[in-house]
């Protein structure tokens, strides 16, 4: 049975160390993060309710963050699941291990380049869904098509890789990686986002 989802509201002082946390990185490296404040509520449904919770066992997300989608994900992730975050940000990667405390959790510093290397070493069968937020259109050319080409190989059959943006420079690479990609927008965001649902 599914775990029990929650309401995506926390409580004050976690809540506020989350931000501080994000906005200090945020003013230290701009480009890794995008936006001064986490996914807002809106934003971290409408990605997830594209997931099909009693079917995926292995969901990956890049670039966690503070956990602001993590949390949402293990309160929808069933028992038997695993959920692999890739953060190469080390301030991130402490937070996440010191504030969440979940055995379907696994917390991995390093590349999104590196996902089949981390799902080998964790002995986990191939991806049903990879969630990511991480800004493609400010990072070179080469290492966006790494990480798209990488996550396509990844993902098992049926798979599917969600992506939230806040510029829509990424959509030529994504329908050039991706056989189907399907278009959304979460307009109550700080900025705005552009969603993308991309299938193997």
């Amino acid at each position: 049975m599914a775990v029990q989802e929650r309401p995506l509201a926390q409580a004050g002082p976690e809540r506020r160390a989350q931000l501080t946390l994000f906005a200090r990185n945020f003013f230290k490296h701009p480009r890794m993060l995008g936006s001064i404040i986490p996914s807002s509520p809106f934003l971290v449904r409408r990605l997830l309710e594209r997931v099909d919770w009693a079917r995926a066992r292995v969901v990956v997300e890049y670039g966690p963050g503070v956990g602001t989608i993590t949390r949402e994900i293990l309160n929808r992730l069933h028992p038997d699941a695993t959920l692999v975050v890739i953060e190469t940000n080390d301030d991130f990667v402490e937070f996440l291990n010191r504030s969440l405390h979940d055995p379907r959790l696994k917390v991995i510093a390093g590349s999104a380049e590196d996902i089949q290397e981390q799902l080998d070493q964790l002995g986990l069968p191939p991806a049903d869904y990879v969630l990511a937020g991480l800004p493609f259109s400010t990072m070179p050319a080469e290492c966006r098509e790494r990480i798209l080409s990488a996550s396509r190989e990844a993902l098992g059959p049926g798979g599917a890789m969600l992506i939230y943006q806040f510029s829509p420079r990424v959509s030529s690479d994504l329908r050039q990686t991706f056989s189907r990609v399907e278009n959304d927008f979460e307009p109550i965001n700080v900025p705005p986002a552009r969603l993308y649902y991309c299938h193997k």
